[in-house]
């Protein structure tokens, strides 16, 4: 197991990124946090830091005496396949060089369609899409590495994320301000197929753990995911907790609403396969090789809702 004085370095600040480095000091971890900015709400015990990444000489420099380094960057849906295989090379190239593990978060992706089957760190890869052959040729391509001792690598997939700070997600800043506000909730795909949602905070211990214990490397792992239920039923839990009928909008297929503009949307069609086949996530293994339990759905959308109460309270700059 990974010691508490070990440099645990995230790099990425979004709500994964965020909520990871606020878990690993939690843990005792000494952290330091990276995004190209070095910006962002201040975390106690968090070293901000910023640098590209998306370069060699910036990725050397954010994972510069690190034992322990999170890759949680993304980037816009438009950019990823052309970008995200250069931030692989330059961070792989990096914590190779410092002699550091490398924790992954991963999607589904690589799975591609399954026409509702189980998915399991045993799914066959199938992706067709261009997005989920991208993020399959890397997944690859970690592993490889691992294989072939240049460096320790483990991957953490998780299903779509749902919980505070989590905006531009399909359970994000469409769904939980309308349902506050009385106005229009969007309904996406077929909502009565069970779908997996990934609790933020859920993608944080797990990557966290991961990070913890070496033992977990050179394999892919599901992030620890509350079992799957029809986002038709998630909505009726984020219904009865406001007090109010939702008032949901069909969005059948691949079309601008909310944050996701006609630009992303565009990009997304190729993934819309998403919301018209059930996607049913199995966490089992993480599970029970750590001792880890996902948390129940409905702590999960009562915090999601407190957290967006208060940014709709906030006075608005």
């Amino acid at each position: 197991m990974t010691t508490a004085l070990a440099l645990h370095t995230v790099l990425g600040s979004g709500p994964a990124g965020t909520a990871l480095a606020t878990e690993l000091v939690r843990r005792g971890h000494p952290v330091r946090h990276v995004d190209r900015s070095g910006g962002g709400p201040p975390i106690e015990g968090v070293e901000r830091c910023a640098a590209d990444v998306a370069t060699p000489a910036g990725a050397r420099a954010a994972v510069a005496g690190a034992a322990v380094v999170y890759h949680c960057v993304n980037v816009g849906y438009h950019l990823q396949v052309e970008v995200m295989p250069k931030i692989q090379e330059a961070v792989l190239g990096a914590a190779e060089q410092e002699g550091a593990r490398l924790v992954v978060l991963d999607t589904l992706y690589p799975y591609g369609e399954t026409h509702g089957a189980v998915m399991t760190e045993d799914s066959p890869w199938n992706a067709t899409t261009r997005k989920g052959r991208m993020r399959a040729e890397l997944d690859a391509r970690y592993l490889a590495a691992h294989r072939e001792g240049r460096l320790s690598v483990v991957l953490g997939r998780s299903a779509d994320f749902v919980g505070p700070g989590v905006l531009n997600s399909t359970l994000g800043g469409a769904v939980f301000p309308a349902a506050l506000t009385g106005q229009p909730v969007p309904a996406l795909g077929d909502i009565d197929l069970p779908h997996s949602y990934t609790y933020i905070e859920d993608v944080a211990a797990g990557l966290a753990t991961l990070g913890e214990h070496p033992e977990g490397d050179g394999r892919v792992w599901h992030l620890p995911t509350a079992p799957a239920r029809t986002t038709r039923q998630i909505l009726a839990l984020v219904e009865e907790r406001t007090g109010r009928p939702l008032e949901l909008t069909a969005i059948p297929g691949p079309h601008p609403f909310g944050p996701f503009d006609e630009a992303f949307m565009a990009e997304y069609a190729e993934m819309f396969y998403q919301h018209t086949e059930a996607q049913i996530v199995d966490s089992s293994a993480i599970e029970k090789a750590f001792g880890l339990t996902p948390t129940p759905l409905e702590s999960a959308i009562d915090a999601t809702l407190g957290w967006y109460g208060e940014l709709l309270a906030a006075p608005q700059r």
